[in-house]
């Protein structure tokens, strides 16, 4: 029984260092984690915020259309900002979550003492 809680634990070992991806530890501090977007350049990256905050300004202000007034372009691509957010999804670790869940159903005694 103590031989396949440690060749348990190995598997889970294994399947984090495959699977936790998403987060990156910065590495001057234990604490702080970065994640990852990717833009071509620059201009997307500034592209990209720009929605975002337009997006934001239109989401809370009742007075939007005055947005009209200080911005030059005012139309939002919300697919921009939707593309973001999934690139911020943590699917491989969901996928982790998932072959854990797969262990625990094939042996549903891996986490008894």
């Amino acid at each position: 029984m103590e031989a396949n809680k440690i060749k348990n634990l190995e598997n889970i070992r294994k399947l984090s260092a495959r699977y936790f991806n998403t987060l990156k530890p910065i590495t001057d501090r234990t604490d702080i984690y970065t994640a990852e977007i990717r833009v071509l350049n620059y201009y997307e990256l500034t592209y990209v915020v720009s929605n975002m905050l337009k997006l934001c300004i239109l989401a809370l202000d009742q007075e939007a259309p005055e947005i009209s007034k200080t911005i030059k372009n005012t139309s939002i691509n919300v697919a921009v900002v939707l593309e973001v957010v999934t690139q911020l999804l943590p699917i491989d670790e969901i996928e982790f979550l998932d072959e854990i869940h797969q262990m625990l159903v094939k042996d549903p005694e891996i986490l008894e003492e």
